[in-house]
């Protein structure tokens, strides 16, 4: 659990403003589609909602999307030291000001509040469940265009965390799509922690955001004092509040299984990528991450062979692993299902003796020949299983005798996607059974040789 006070100076808008939130992609949903879906939004206390998601339930309200809101608790819990006001007070007050904020965004009597204990939701996943299922049931329209609009499971704050991954377990089991919203995230987190990540953008018009800051005024016992008395302070900062003030919201997106934000089809996986690296020339900033940077030194150093004749980089990206394997091979290949990230890699490796780049979507669309060094880096969670079992077929078959496969993976959730790093490496030494010649493992990623059987004696 992250430790954090409201009172810390945290980090600021400026510098998330610097961050590739700048060039995140938008969210994959047109208004046609959105009108047509049904939405449950969920609050851990009042107020979340408006914060996170203020502007987009304003944008659903106008296009005529369906909206159902579940709030879980009173929070009453907001001020524990106030000398003037009861918790019992605060919790009338705080639902008078959810009530009027909702009317604001266009959602009068569209709630339900549960009543479930401020700073205790983590013992309540059957009853949001419960709600849940209750809400979906109220909104009228096909139940398999549902999405679940969350506080982030990462978000750092006990209840919010709690509940986001309630939804996202709900979602993920029913087959819905979710959109998770951080609240406190940009308070205690840094730019760093948006690393591979699917965050993604809502524009909101002009009415959108006017909305959004009028119902935001309604929660006043959070922007203004209780009293001047010590303990009744303001608990929202203008720095804080300048988070939610801007011209779009970010969510992490999750679609529903199925969706075109899974990789089951080519379409689906160049629209998905092409869309991550039309938001920016560099989406992971490769060039000057120093995690970027690092990681990369040591893949080329965890590399058992000198120099191999010919290589093959799976999901090669705009080229910047690519160019720095290209002198270790006589020949190299780099495959990625973005026609954009392929171009980019092209104009990099231009030049470059023996190094050509192709766009490609595997495993179906494998090349042919064969190899004495594949390198599968960072892409093995964006395949479901069924997927990477498929590619482990055609590394398998490709892949000559005593050839080398390095696998290089994030070791964090990918949320959207069914596995993480661990799990793509655990699956490649469960297929294989091949004998490891390196592995390397930090928080962040893991770094794993594989040696194809048959080579010359070691």
């Amino acid at each position: 659990m992250v430790t954090f006070s409201h009172t810390d100076d945290g980090t600021s808008e400026a510098a998330w403003a610097r961050s590739r939130l700048a060039v995140a992609p938008e969210l994959p949903l047109d208004p046609a589609e959105l009108s047509g879906m049904r939405f449950v939004v969920l609050a851990a206390h009042p107020d979340d909602e408006t914060l996170g998601a203020g502007g987009l339930m304003a944008s659903l309200v106008a296009l005529g999307a369906e909206v159902e809101v579940v709030l879980c608790t009173a929070g009453e819990g907001s001020h524990p030291e106030s000398p003037s006001t009861t918790p019992e007070q605060l919790a009338s007050v705080r639902l008078t000001e959810f009530s009027a904020a909702l009317d604001v965004l266009g959602l009068a009597d569209r709630w339900t509040f549960l009543g479930l204990p401020d700073r205790g939701l983590a013992g309540h996943a059957d009853a949001i469940a419960g709600a849940i299922r209750d809400a979906a049931r109220r909104l009228p329209g096909s139940r398999d265009r549902l999405a679940l609009v969350a506080p982030y499971r990462a978000d750092g704050h006990g209840d919010h965390d709690a509940l986001g991954a309630a939804a996202a377990h709900i979602a993920n089991r029913d087959g819905h799509a979710l959109l998770e919203y951080p609240i406190w995230f940009w308070h205690w987190a840094t730019p760093r922690y948006l690393e591979r990540q699917p965050w993604v953008r809502f524009h909101l018009d002009e009415s959108a955001r006017r909305a959004k800051k009028r119902a935001m005024e309604e929660h006043a016992t959070q922007v203004q004092p209780l009293s001047p008395l010590p303990g009744d302070e303001t608990l929202l900062s203008e720095a804080f509040l300048k988070h939610f003030a801007r011209s779009y919201e970010v969510f992490a997106w999750t679609p529903a299984p199925g969706s075109s934000g899974r990789l089951h089809s080519s379409r689906d996986a160049e629209e998905v990528f092409d869309s991550v690296h039309d938001g920016s020339e560099d989406p992971w900033n490769y060039g000057k991450s120093w995690y970027e940077r690092r990681k990369r030194a040591l893949t080329l150093a965890a590399l058992p062979e000198e120099s191999y004749g010919r290589g093959l980089e799976v999901g090669c990206s705009i080229g910047t692993l690519t160019a720095a394997l290209a002198p270790r091979c006589r020949s190299l290949l780099g495959v990625d299902a973005s026609g954009t990230a392929v171009r980019r890699a092209g104009e990099l490796l231009a030049g470059t003796p023996g190094a050509r780049v192709e766009q490609r979507v595997l495993p179906g669309s494998w090349p042919g020949g064969t190899y004495d060094l594949v390198v599968v880096s960072e892409v093995g969670y964006y395949l479901a299983p069924a997927e990477l079992a498929q590619l482990w077929d055609r590394v398998e078959a490709s892949l000559e005798p005593g050839g080398t496969l390095l696998l290089c993976h994030w070791r964090h959730p990918i949320e959207g996607w069914e596995l993480d790093g661990d799990t793509v490496h655990s699956l490649a030494r469960q297929r294989f059974g091949w004998r490891t010649a390196g592995h390397y493992q930090e928080r962040d990623f893991v770094l794993e040789v594989l040696v194809a059987p048959g080579g010359k004696p070691g």
